[in-house]
Parts: C-alpha cells; structure tokens; sequence
C-alpha cells in the first residue's frame, strides 16, 4: 500500500499538568541501529531479557479487560506485550527520550490506540484509575512508591514490580529478622505481599551493581480498621532505635515533648472526650511499658498484632502519636 493511503494510528501523551488526553505529533529519531543511552542518575537500567518479561506480565495475570499503569517504561520493552494483553496501559515517564522512544514502538500499530503516555514525576503526578500496576522502577524511587501504592485509592487487583533485591526482602522480613523495619510493618498491615522471581545483574542494560528481585502486592480489602497516621508516628518512633527496649525508644527528651503536644493539642480539640489524668506523659509511658509483655520488649521482634495491641493500649490512656 503507498505511503500516502496508509490509516495511522496514534498514541497519546498528556504531561502531569495537563490531563486532557493530546494527539503526539511524529517527531524524527535516531535509527533503530542505535541503542539510546539510559541516564543511569534517573535509575534506569532496561530489562532486556523477553523471558524475563514474559514472566512479570504472566505473573502479573493481565486481563483483556484490564487497565494497566506502567512507571517508568524505558523505551517500551514491557509496554508493548502489556500492550497485547491488556485493555490500555497507561505509562508514566519522567524522561522525554523515553517518551520518544516508547511511541515509536507503536507508532502505526494498532497498539497505539491503547497506549496513552504521561510525562511527569511519578510522586508528583495524581495516578489515574487502573486495575493492574506493573514496573520495572528506577530503585531510588522505591520507598516513595510503595507509600504511595499503600494509600491509592480506588482499590487495585495487584501490583508486580521489581525492586533491588534488598527492598523486596524487606518488604517480607519477619520479626528478628534483619531487614525487619518500617517499611514492612507498615506494608504488611496494609498488604498481602509474594515474593515471585529473582532477576540478575545480566538481565539489564546496563547492569545495576546489585541484584534485583520481583514482588507481586495486593492491598487488603478491607484495610485494617487502624488510624494509620498515627500507627506509622508510632511505628516512625520504634523503629528508629529498633534494637532498643521500647522504653528507651520512647523516653528521649525530644519524643516526650513530641507526646505531651499531641496531648495537648487533642485536649484543646476534644476537651470532653479525653481521659481525665494529671499524671506526665512519662509517667503513663513508663506505666504502660513496665507492665508485661511489653517490658523488656524490642521493636525489631514485635509482630503486627503486638504492634496493634500496644497503639491500643497507649490510646486507651491517653497517648497519641503523629
């Protein structure tokens, strides 16, 4: 067919301030010979290897009905067979020559009409409506995204993303286990996480000086019925000093001062429903931290439960964190 009568298809890139949906005019590029060169200050490292590929969107099970958000997509490697199995797909990209590089790869194709592209910061941009989450993040995004990951609202099926191996141990660590901290109490209340494949160094381009592993995460349906701003203040707390005794934990100066503002504050906010108790907050803290199971304890061998049942006890008297 000559090239005037072909039918074109086109992508859709918007900007993370402006959310309308906009025709990408055809830009002119490089040859495919050459490979773009990732910005490894930016985090990018490319997964090469289709097998591997292939095994995150299995694992992932995207259905032909689903919406997919893809962060970070490089120039496309994962965003094309995401492309065959889904819906639409959504990809969020920080660089421009991404952008470039990842229309291309549908330029007129079918495919394009499913593919809509946002360029912007992932942290900084509101996340549309999707069902399916997968990416191959840049790591010094990580934390930033599972927090975020943790709170999106609506609910999603699932999330399958990779992550330097280190995070995605610690996503999973148990109690006296040494990778046990913030991060996963706090995903594992808010989560169901499965630890699917280990990726190595050779998969990438070009390779990152560490190991990288896979994760799939589900949110709990329904969330735990948790304040979580005030279980992540004191979780913040604990694990600051997570190998001390709860008590040295929470006996500083500065903590004491920190709990003695909240109480105030709470008291001039809701006067009538607080506990009437003319004891110091060290006091109380002390009281409550003397008493078993918890003297002697560490955060770094508490488990959820014990973690809930202490928030519990510390409001009950009166102790609210931030």
């Amino acid at each position: 067919m000559p090239k005037s009568s072909q039918k074109r298809t086109a992508a859709h890139i918007s900007t993370a301030s402006a959310p309308a949906r906009q025709p990408y005019a055809k830009q002119q590029s490089a040859p495919s010979s050459n490979l773009i060169a990732p910005n490894t200050s930016l985090g990018q490292h490319f997964l090469k290897n289709p097998a591997v590929i292939t095994s995150i969107i299995q694992k992932a099970a995207v259905k032909s009905t689903d919406v997919v958000l893809e962060i970070g997509p490089g120039t496309g490697n994962m965003t094309v067979p995401l492309l065959q199995q889904a819906k639409h797909v959504v990809a969020l990209e920080f660089d421009s020559r991404m952008v470039r590089e990842v229309l291309k790869r549908v330029e007129h194709s079918p495919l394009a009409n499913k593919l809509q592209v946002i360029q912007g910061d992932a942290m900084k941009t509101a996340w549309p409506f999707f069902d399916v989450m997968v990416a191959n993040l840049p790591y010094q995004i990580s934390s930033q995204v599972v927090f975020k990951l943790l709170s999106h609202r609506p609910m999603f099926r699932c999330a399958v993303l990779m992550f330097q191996e280190e995070f995605a141990l610690r996503l999973t660590a148990r109690p006296g286990e040494a990778l046990y901290c913030r991060l996963s109490v706090n995903t594992q209340l808010l989560a169901k996480v499965d630890q699917l494949l280990k990726v190595g160094k050779q998969n990438f381009r070009p390779p990152p000086k560490v190991e990288s592993r896979v994760v799939r995460i589900e949110l709990k349906n329904p969330p735990p019925p948790v304040n979580f701003t005030e279980w992540d203040g004191m979780i913040r707390l604990l694990f600051n000093r997570k190998n001390k005794t709860l008590r040295a934990a929470l006996i500083t100066k500065s903590v004491l001062k920190l709990l003695e503002g909240n109480r105030k504050t709470l008291q001039s906010l809701q006067a009538d429903k607080m506990i009437d108790d003319d004891r110091s907050i060290q006091s109380i803290v002390e009281g409550i931290l003397e008493q078993e199971p918890w003297k002697g304890q560490r955060a770094s061998k508490l488990d959820l439960d014990d973690f809930l049942q202490l928030l519990q006890e510390f409001n009950q008297a009166g102790i609210h964190f931030s």
